[in-house]
């Protein structure tokens, strides 16, 4: 499938909405998504209509079964995109927190600059305290482990470049610290990194992120990133 967006620009690539359980906004964010680009949402072991609403709206749907975290996900997305020979792809989540009418933003970016890896920015000030603070300690520590100042770690809104999803799809993580691991391939790789200012929302929708777990994670692999760094 081939949309208007895309045939205008001469775009080969597609959207990326990993799937946990999101029957309540699913569908609109395909349905828009699907204005730009082609979708392809992979169902992590949803046990709601999660498959098919995202069908219904016009997604080509991967299932993986039992849930196996955001990083599986991914990765099992990308291996199907690598199939199908995209350029790039585009990854947002499936719970409303991400525009998907920015996703323009992502593609102007691209046919201007090329980068392999585009990362959408939101604004720390907006968001609730609690992961206000997480970001902003997250971010600096991050920071300091790859010695280069990186705006936001934690968005899953993003394009990567064809050649950056061969690079990451060996990655042994497999939950949300996969995303972080995705930044630090990048920046290893020399391949080019750049920014997008995007929507800072936050609704109603249901945190997957076991907190506690998630940092101490989080911060195996940010002094395991700095000792890499140290010996690249």
């Amino acid at each position: 499938m081939e949309t208007i967006e895309a045939k205008k620009n001469n775009l080969n690539g597609c959207i990326l909405i990993p799937a946990f359980n999101e029957e309540k906004h699913l569908g609109s964010v395909v349905e828009v998504a699907s204005k730009f680009l082609p979708v392809i949402v992979i169902d992590d072991g949803s046990i709601d209509r999660t498959v098919e609403i995202a069908t219904k709206a016009g997604a080509i749907v991967f299932q993986q079964n039992p849930n196996q975290g955001k990083g599986a996900a991914l990765q099992r997305g990308f291996s199907e995109v690598l199939k199908k020979d995209y350029d790039f792809l585009i990854t947002l989540d499936a719970d409303g927190q991400h525009n998907p009418q920015e996703i323009k933003l992502f593609l102007d970016s691209f046919l201007c600059e090329k980068k392999d890896l585009i990362i959408g920015y939101r604004d720390f000030s907006k968001m609730p305290l609690v992961r206000k603070l997480a970001n902003i300690s997250g971010g600096w520590l991050f920071s300091w482990a790859v010695r280069k100042k990186i705006m936001d770690n934690q968005s899953g809104y993003r394009l990567m470049s064809k050649e950056l999803v061969n690079v990451v799809l060996d990655s042994n993580e497999h939950g949300y610290e996969y995303e972080v691991e995705i930044i630090v391939r990048c920046i290893q790789s020399g391949l080019k990194l750049g920014w997008v200012p995007i929507e800072t929302i936050y609704g109603d929708e249901v945190s997957h992120i076991r907190p506690f777990k998630h940092f101490k994670n989080f911060l195996t692999l940010v002094l395991k990133t700095r000792k890499r760094m140290n010996l690249s």
